[in-house]
């Protein structure tokens, strides 16, 4: 097989060679042309291959001579015309590098050998090869000759350490104390680097036996699969132009895939980050069809307005609350995700505005509009009424939030209440003169945000009883909700719509347009796969849905007759969504019933649903 230079000394940044390069012998012995280790002997065929390729023809007459030296000309002229580019020369090295990960050396050997390119420096083939062989001595002394290839001069001195810290606990695990504690002391320890962590490693010197000292050093041992983790790490200090890093193709084609599922805008599955789950071959693109979109239950049991409705945490159940003073616990089936009636609770005599899952889903808490001074803390299990809770009937507890603790919960009204209390309803801390809006208890379990009178969020510290500006808006915010991680929030602000707030950085990321919303009280949500996106109701008997990123409506959602009051998008199944009207129906969401095969009707570039 003809070598690809791998011989010459040659400067990093070139890894393609010339043309008059492409003859020369190899002089790493037992290494392909490309510079990599061979996997197995060459025979006589691959030769006559490489003789063809490069123009070369059998000596005979001279008229095959002549020949011979006319196709040379036209050859060398043909290269210099079709030079590579440097993008073509990265393709070739990573289209190379994955075959090669695959076994086939015979095709990256002819695949170097006709563009001039190779895979990597032959100092850095040197090197793989001393490392996975374990032949530390020859690895560190190829590090010399590849310190003028790095950029860090500190590199030489981190990639030695990596090497020696290999070498020596494999020499403990051999058994071989004494050579392993020259490695530490008269080799690890004047490097004069991470001394924390040599301290770690003469630690291991107690380890009993093997299997104590792999555990101990969350190591795999001896052997390829630990050589080529190290490989890995070692590689990070050497340009790309020396040697490439690890699967590069696999890792680029991944990042290919994600970007094109992260700009979909109705893709509402698990990521699977495995090349495997998915076809190269065509763009990634997911249907409307498979979007919450399509009416898939109206549920009609209560005979008034609807003010809200709240699927649990854990997805199995959702509670509805109504004007017509009761609370409906819905059953969600895991196989059919259809909804069936499981409970009523009753007795709520000014109806129920607002309702709260505890974080273990065993209790709710139902609020009513702004006339009423009680609340009701219900047994979800039993149908039970555990709490009823009421200060004072000049009160207005319209809205509630459960501590992630699970054992208390804030609540307060526009009159001027804000009380921390027990599951007993007992009272344990109290803020005086904040109008409340709307609460919300974030993970730390001390910050309690409340929006109020003020156009404004605030975080309120029960603990310290500090409270700050977090939010600042022109108009009243009539309700908003925090995302899962506490980062952001979802505003309805009157006259104005639905605003998205960085709570961290204080600052108002996004407005979303479509939506119409007044003085009336909507509740809107994230939800789908990572909460990629936001639903609202609308007073234009809509239900509106937003990817999170864009501010116009990707479906618009019709069947209600009156005011959605409500969206809830349930937290485990990203496929399905309920939302709550003054027309007093609940209706359901989920994904078009038809198959691949059938056009959906209606489906237009905004998706608008009829019944």
């Amino acid at each position: 097989m003809q070598a690809n230079g791998a011989g010459q000394e040659q400067e990093p940044e070139l890894p393609c060679l010339n043309s008059a390069q492409n003859g020369e012998s190899s002089a790493a012995t037992g290494a392909h042309s490309n510079g990599l280790l061979a996997s197995s002997a060459g025979d006589g065929t691959n030769a006559g291959v490489t003789a063809a390729n490069n123009g070369i023809q059998p000596a005979g007459s001279s008229s095959a001579a002549s020949a011979a030296a006319t196709l040379g000309c036209e050859t060398g002229s043909m290269k210099k015309k079709k030079r590579l580019s440097q993008a073509d020369e990265d393709v070739i090295r990573l289209i190379g590098q994955h075959l090669h990960g695959l076994g086939l050396n015979q095709t990256v050997d002819l695949l170097m050998q006709e563009s001039g390119c190779r895979l990597e420096h032959p100092a850095a083939t040197k090197f793989r090869n001393h490392v996975m062989e374990g032949e530390w001595d020859k690895a560190e002394s190829d590090l010399n000759e590849l310190k003028t290839l790095m950029h860090s001069p500190n590199a030489v001195v981190r990639m030695k350490f990596l090497l020696l810290q290999q070498k020596y606990l494999e020499y403990l695990e051999d058994g071989k104390v004494l050579e392993a504690l020259h490695v530490l002391r008269a080799e690890l320890t004047p490097l004069k680097y991470n001394t924390e962590r040599i301290h770690v490693l003469s630690g291991y010197l107690m380890c009993s036996h093997s299997d104590d000292l792999r555990a101990k050093a969350e190591w795999e041992g001896k052997g390829i699969s630990s050589r080529s983790k190290l490989l890995d790490k070692l590689q990070t200090y050497l340009p790309p132009s020396v040697m490439l890093p690890p699967r590069r193709l696999q890792t680029l084609l991944c990042q290919a895939v994600e970007l094109q599922r992260d700009r979909c805008l109705y893709h509402n599955t698990k990521l699977d980050s495995n090349l495997d789950s998915v076809s190269l071959l065509v763009d990634h693109v997911c249907s409307r069809k498979q979007f919450p979109c399509y009416t898939q239950q109206i549920l009609t049991e209560h005979c008034n307005e609807v003010w809200f409705c709240k699927f649990s945490n854990d997805g199995t159940k959702l509670a509805s609350g109504s004007k017509d003073t009761t609370v409906i616990i819905w059953q969600v089936d895991p196989e059919t995700h259809l909804l069936k009636q499981l409970k009523t609770l009753e007795g709520h005599a000014y109806g129920v505005s607002y309702l709260a899952w505890s974080p273990d889903d065993a209790y709710l808490i139902a609020c009513g509009p702004d006339d009423c001074s009680e609340l009701w803390l219900w047994n979800v299990q039993t149908g039970e009424l555990r709490t009823k809770m009421s200060q004072s009937h000049e009160d207005s507890l319209t809205s509630v939030a459960w501590n992630p603790d699970g054992k208390r919960f804030v609540t307060g009204g526009q009159r001027g209440q804000f009380y921390q209390c027990d599951l007993d309803g007992n009272l344990l801390d109290s803020w005086e003169g904040v109008r409340v809006q709307c609460l919300w208890c974030l993970s730390d379990s001390k910050t309690v945000l409340a929006s109020d009178t003020h156009q404004r969020i605030r975080g309120y510290n029960f603990e310290d009883l500090t409270d700050r500006n977090i939010v600042q808006e022109d108009h009243p915010i009539m309700s908003f909700t925090v995302s899962k991680n506490g980062r952001l929030a979802l505003l309805n602000v009157a006259t104005q719509g639905v605003h998205l707030w960085d709570l961290q950085d204080r600052v108002l990321v996004r407005k979303y347009q479509g939506v119409t919303q007044g003085f009336y009280t909507i509740h809107s949500c994230f939800g789908g796969h990572n909460e990629d996106f936001i639903a609202s109701g609308s007073e234009d008997h809509k239900v509106y849905i937003w990817h999170k990123r864009s501010e116009l409506p990707i479906a618009e959602l019709t069947g209600h007759t009156r005011t959605v009051n409500c969206v809830s998008w349930n937290p485990m199944l990203p496929g399905l969504m309920a939302s709550a009207s003054d027309d007093g129906t609940v209706r359901v969401w989920g994904p078009a019933p038809f198959s691949d095969a059938q056009d959906a009707e209606g489906f237009s570039e905004i998706c608008s649903m009829d019944s």
